[in-house]
């Protein structure tokens, strides 16, 4: 995984806050998406990813989403179908600055609409930020 100055791939990952045997489903995979993160992720859970059609309850959700992608709140709603009580969201964005790049103030306008409250945002790889996302009702 390319990695910022001062940032290497275990403290990116650690942020993930993830264990083994945690299922995560994957959303709005296309060409673009940051491989290495991919793998990093199935190695921390030592599962891999399923995709969206997957039909069984998990652990977490990672969505990659991009400007121009269809609306970002119904998609934060779908995604939650399955996900466990207190299972996490993990919003990918394009950064600042390249194309598909998602203003902040659209992913809290969208979160807040789905429920959701960012609790993190932070930088994984070259072109993409994180937002970690928890229901609105759940504290840690």
């Amino acid at each position: 995984m390319a990695t910022q100055e001062g940032t290497d791939a275990t403290s990116v990952i650690a942020r993930f806050d993830l264990t083994k045997g945690m299922v995560l489903q994957e959303f709005g995979y296309d060409n673009d998406v940051d491989e290495p993160l991919r793998a990093a992720l199935a190695d921390a859970t030592g599962e891999e990813l399923v995709d969206e059609d997957y039909g069984d309850v998990t652990d977490g959700v990672v969505v990659w989403f991009r400007d121009g992608d269809d609306d970002l709140a119904d998609l934060l709603m779908d995604v939650q179908s399955l996900l466990d009580d207190g299972g996490k969201v993990w919003l990918l964005t394009p950064k600042a600055g390249t194309k598909g790049h998602v203003l902040p103030g659209d992913v809290q306008e969208a979160s807040s609409l789905a429920g959701l409250h960012g609790t993190s945002t932070f930088v994984v790889g070259d072109g993409w930020s994180c937002t970690r996302l928890v229901d609105k009702g759940w504290q840690k």
